[in-house]
């Protein structure tokens, strides 16, 4: 069942992108949900998982991850309810790392995502306009997400705390790459960048619940 998944999800996902570079909206607005929603999928799916906790709030993450995927597609501009949603998926995932050895204090895990982040956050913040303080707290969430996930990692040494670890960090280099092109310019396959990274990440923290 997950390879099929998996393959579903790539071919969605694939799909979405060359749709979205050709124009051809409907295309794009079916096989963009519908590769988040064969990532629900692979978390439902999974055997022998890390535990029930931690397979509901990544399942839960990847729903609210489902709802800003259709947010920020629609014609209008909705994306501060895209932003909305996406935190909820990114404090679900951070409860689902810490649900495995508890709150990580890892100075050495903090640093790159403190670093990143901090960089980041000064050459978009003064382009954000009235979306400075939602920008900044998004970037804080997604921070301590990745920070979390990378001290389960340096703690445990487990596979699935590897997965969810380089999941956490593809899913803040395609938020990275979605803020800079919305607040700096858009830049070459600024679109593709963006959700090739993000289904990356999103694949393989639905793949870390089988522990």
């Amino acid at each position: 069942m997950i390879p099929a998944l998996s393959l579903l999800a790539l071919v969605a996902g694939a799909t979405a992108i060359a749709a979205d570079a050709r124009g051809a909206r409907r295309a794009h607005y079916a096989a963009k949900p519908l590769a988040t929603l064969a990532l629900v999928g692979v978390a439902l799916a999974a055997q022998d998982v890390v535990s029930p906790a931690y397979r509901a709030l990544v399942a839960g993450g990847l729903v609210f991850s489902l709802a800003g995927d259709v947010f920020l597609m629609l014609p209008r501009d909705r994306f501060l309810p895209g932003l909305a949603s996406f935190l909820v998926a990114h404090l679900l995932y951070i409860a689902a790392f810490g649900s495995v050895e508890g709150f990580q204090r890892s100075g050495l895990a903090l640093a790159p995502f403190a670093a990143f982040g901090g960089v980041l956050m000064a050459a978009l913040l003064p382009h954000a306009g009235r979306l400075r303080l939602p920008v900044l707290l998004y970037a804080v969430a997604i921070g301590v997400m990745g920070w979390q996930a990378l001290g389960l990692w340096l703690e445990t040494g487990a596979r699935f705390a590897g997965a969810a670890c380089l999941g956490a960090a593809l899913f803040s280099l395609s938020d990275a790459s979605l803020a800079w092109a919305r607040f700096r310019g858009r830049f070459p396959h600024a679109q593709a960048v963006v959700l090739s990274t993000y289904w990356a990440g999103q694949w393989l923290i639905a793949r870390s619940v089988a522990g």
